[in-house]
């Protein structure tokens, strides 16, 4: 699956490995990364596209807050068995 802004990826590498990020943007083959908590909107972390896998959901990033980014994000924790794949 293609990485676009709005997509929900997770880190596969590095200090941040494991968790969960919405993508803020998009650029020569990395890919701006933010949570609304460490990462805020105003400053999202680059990332190379090799280091994030997508979640296969995909959030609107209009009218888009770092509150309500973290509630998306947690939200989506919630629903789904992340804790169970956390891991691989």
């Amino acid at each position: 699956m293609e990485i676009v802004k709005g997509s929900l990826v997770r880190a596969c590498a590095g200090r941040d490995k494991g968790f969960l990020f919405v993508a803020v943007g998009v650029h020569d083959g990395f890919v701006y990364i933010s949570d609304g908590r460490t990462r805020k909107l105003e400053k999202p972390k680059r990332k190379n596209r090799k280091h994030i896998s997508p979640m296969h959901v995909t959030i609107s990033t209009e009218e888009l807050t770092n509150k309500k980014l973290r509630k998306l994000i947690s939200q989506y924790m919630t629903q789904s068995d992340f804790q169970q794949t956390e891991n691989l």
